[in-house]
């Protein structure tokens, strides 16, 4: 069994090195998280008067993710993880490309599977430019922010770093994915886009703020097991 390690509350701020195969695993799921949210971004969910899409259930888990790695391993570490990230999600956007262009059957299922993968992933690039400027700008202020506050307290108010990094942050991911993506997703009028800006950023925001007790849960389990937390600077 692993033994617990413990943090002075008043100790400045620790961080560890990615030797371990936690940051690997975190970022795998990242990036595969990011890749699907892509795809199901490109459809408009019209949930009663709420304006939204295919990707708001899994986009949150993102962040969260994010709020882990900047937390146990320091912005340089997150950094690599996001520019990591999206490098992979251009390559999957630069994939569909590829396979919508090749040449397909010329019969009936051949033309109607051909239909099926441009409306469905035709128009992820749009939707990959989008998240890789929204997601860049909003999870660099995140974790920058996050890294920030901990320097100033170093292992206290954990979860007080978490919410307020998170609240900068999906704002204006929220902010500048919607105003790129609006139009590909079928939102036409500023009502609309009021809807889907306002509700998008109050909805990631609310999972992040209830997911907080099981993030800082994470977190916790992963500090305690990282051998070189402490020993590595952010």
């Amino acid at each position: 069994m692993t033994s617990a390690k413990t943090f002075p509350a008043s100790a400045g701020p620790k961080f560890a090195s990615i030797g371990s195969p936690y940051f690997g695993i975190m970022l795998a799921v990242m990036a595969v998280v990011l890749i699907l949210s892509n795809i199901g971004a490109s459809k408009g969910v019209a949930l009663g008067p709420i304006v939204t899409d295919g990707g708001f259930f899994l986009f949150p888990l993102a962040y969260i993710l994010g709020d882990v790695i900047s937390e146990v391993y320091g912005f340089k570490v997150a950094r690599k993880a996001i520019i990591t990230t999206f490098a992979l999600s251009v390559f999957a956007s630069a994939c569909y490309w590829i396979i919508i262009a090749l040449p397909g059957f010329d019969d009936e299922f051949g033309a109607s599977k051909q239909a099926a993968l441009e409306g469905a992933l035709g128009p992820v690039p749009q939707i990959v430019l989008a998240s890789l400027v929204a997601f860049l700008a909003g999870q660099t202020i995140n974790s920058w922010i996050l890294v920030k506050m901990k320097a100033r307290s170093g292992e206290k108010s954990l979860w007080v770093r978490i919410m307020s990094s998170s609240v900068a942050g999906e704002f204006v991911d929220t902010l500048i994915f919607c105003s790129i993506a609006a139009s590909v997703i079928g939102i036409t009028d500023f009502a609309m886009f009021a809807n889907y800006v306002v509700v998008g950023f109050l909805y990631k925001t609310l999972v992040e703020f209830l997911f907080v007790p099981v993030t800082a849960l994470v977190i916790g389990w992963i500090k305690r097991r990282e051998p070189s937390y402490g020993a590595a600077a952010a």
